[in-house]
């Protein structure tokens, strides 16, 4: 709670009083439920309704709202596209509609339809009175890794004037035209992009600022306008430029992940206790048919609960979780870059392990009687142990993109044409890049067993749960990590690739070094050593 003084010299007291921002296309039911539900407690809402969807829903919306005094409408509707301005001047629009109805508002809050809050009016309130800051994502938009694929420059010194999903063939047109061309345009000389989520939380000085910046600066205004996804950039920027650096936080309140294939995480019923326990103000999405979700959530904005046990697991978590569909399988292969061969007269040996020290104590082993070049977890580890390959092994991110040549670069570099490299058992879509390679490739699978004391700390350690995470959410987790596990050993056996070995826990020495000897062609007497490593699967 903040502390000013009035005209008198007395200290008062000053809560933050949000107003939300909401954009919106569809469901006019669960909008009104929405704008009430977020307004009980002296909250303001200004709303953006599509202009492309039915006039019908629209009136809906307004007739349920219309003597709700804490409700505002943008004064303009327009028709909103992905990717488009549009998005950007709808949210402008609802804006000025908020900061001209709601003159008490100090916190203005941008949602959507698909948001909910995760913790209760009065956490928030006491939360945002507790820092003199606006919160943003803003990241140096050249810099940072915040894209991951596709268009980055181009985004920019393009002019975009087709939406990319509605009209593909023209989007691309337009784009190599100029390119062909060579119709490049400059970056607003003292513009420096900034690229974050469009999901902020504003003070009013800095909307209000935003606004006469949009009157001044044609300049700017023009070069957003024909930018691709400028929701991206364009707010995410301008606070950057007209906000002190330390009254930035640069990330959002709202919980919202996306997985690797660029899906939104979706959020279900037995999620709640889960959803409460992050460090955020509201999640985004849930689910439409999580009905009990959603009557839940919505009791809570409401209510003067303020006794929430932050865990922060979240982002780690969910990583894990979507990266792999609702029932625990992945559901969209990844797409590589094609790469020449390592060599045809090349021996690449895999050893797949989910449990990295086991795989590392054999590596130890096959190190002390063998001379082949061992590198541990090269795609997994950051801090692997590399030497220096001009910058290709810098991060993961460029071993993984560029993992033929860094494999026949590390080949070269240990002038052998045989080596052994150790991979997670999640990692089957670069199993099935380097076995369709040209080269020999083996694969030597270990096969561990997983207690559940080694399953909970394996959680702890790579921060799928932390010492708050609710006792019932980890029991929660245990089964889907295990199942996780058995499925990734599962996928690597059906894909039936050749040279394919297992090394297991509960086999005999007999069999594993049967197993090794295959593997790494060695005599019996140093697979049967190999094999008879102390304290291998200890954990």
């Amino acid at each position: 709670m903040k502390n000013n003084l009035n005209n008198k010299g007395q200290t008062v007291s000053k809560m933050a009083k949000i107003a939300f921002i909401l954009l919106c296309h569809k469901d006019p039911a669960a909008i009104i439920q929405q704008a009430e539900q977020l307004t009980a407690v002296g909250d303001y809402m200004s709303i953006h309704f599509d202009a492309s969807a039915p006039r019908e829903a629209y009136a809906q919306i307004k007739a349920a709202l219309k003597d709700n005094p804490n409700v505002t409408f943008a004064r303009k509707r327009i028709k909103c596209g992905w990717g488009e301005w549009s998005l950007v001047q709808a949210t402008l629009n609802a804006v000025q509609a908020a900061i001209d109805a709601f003159p008490r508002a100090t916190h203005f809050y941008m949602v959507s339809g698909d948001c909910m809050a995760v913790k209760s009016a009065r956490y928030a309130k006491n939360f945002l009175d507790g820092d003199e800051v606006d919160y943003i994502e803003s990241f140096d938009y050249f810099e940072s890794d915040w894209i991951k694929t596709g268009m980055k420059e181009e985004r920019l010194i393009y002019r975009h004037f087709f939406n990319e999903r509605k009209h593909k063939r023209l989007f691309y047109w337009s784009w190599w035209s100029q390119r062909r061309l060579g119709l490049k345009r400059p970056i607003p000389d003292d513009i420096k992009v900034m690229i974050g989520s469009q999901w902020w939380c504003l003070r009013r000085r800095t909307i209000e600022s935003i606004l006469e910046m949009t009157r001044k600066r044609k300049d700017v205004m023009r070069f957003f306008r024909t930018t691709w996804i400028p929701d991206e950039t364009f707010f995410q920027t301008l606070v950057r430029h007209l906000v002190p650096e330390d009254e930035i936080k640069s990330h959002t309140l709202t919980f919202l992940m996306f997985s690797e294939y660029g899906m939104p995480i979706t959020f279900y019923n037995d999620q709640y206790d889960h959803l409460l326990s992050q460090d955020f103000l509201f999640a985004r999405k849930i689910s439409p048919e999580a009905k009990d979700l959603k009557t839940r959530l919505g009791r809570l904005y409401a209510s003067e609960r303020d006794d929430f046990k932050v865990s922060g697991e979240g982002h780690d978590l969910f990583k894990f979780l979507t990266g792999r569909g609702r029932i625990g399988r992945r559901f969209a292969p990844r797409f590589w870059e094609t790469e020449a061969t390592l060599g045809r007269h090349r021996e690449l040996l895999i050893v797949a392990c989910k449990k990295w020290h086991v795989a590392k104590r054999l590596m130890g082993s096959i190190k002390h009687y063998t001379d082949i070049p061992v590198i541990d977890y090269l795609f997994n580890e950051e801090s692997a142990p590399l030497p220096d390959l001009g910058g290709i092994q810098s991060t993961l991110e460029k071993r993984t993109r560029h993992r033929r040549a860094l494999t026949r670069m590390l080949f070269d570099y240990y002038k052998t044409d045989r080596m052994i490299i150790c991979l997670d058992t999640a990692n089957l879509d670069l199993m099935q890049d380097f076995m369709s390679d040209r080269s020999t490739t083996r694969l030597l699978e270990i096969e561990c067993v997983f207690s559940d004391a080694y399953l909970r700390g394996h959680a702890m350690r790579v921060g799928f749960a932390g010492e708050q995470t609710p006792r019932e959410t980890l029991a929660q987790l245990l089964p889907t990590i295990r199942y996780d596990v058995v499925y990734e050993s599962d996928k690597i056996g059906d894909a039936n690739f050749p040279n394919y070995l297992r090394l297991r826990e509960l086999g005999s020495v007999d069999d594993n070094a049967k197993a090794l000897r295959e593997f790494l062609s060695v005599p019996d007497d140093v697979a049967r050593g190999i094999a008879k490593t102390d304290h291998l699967f200890s954990d």
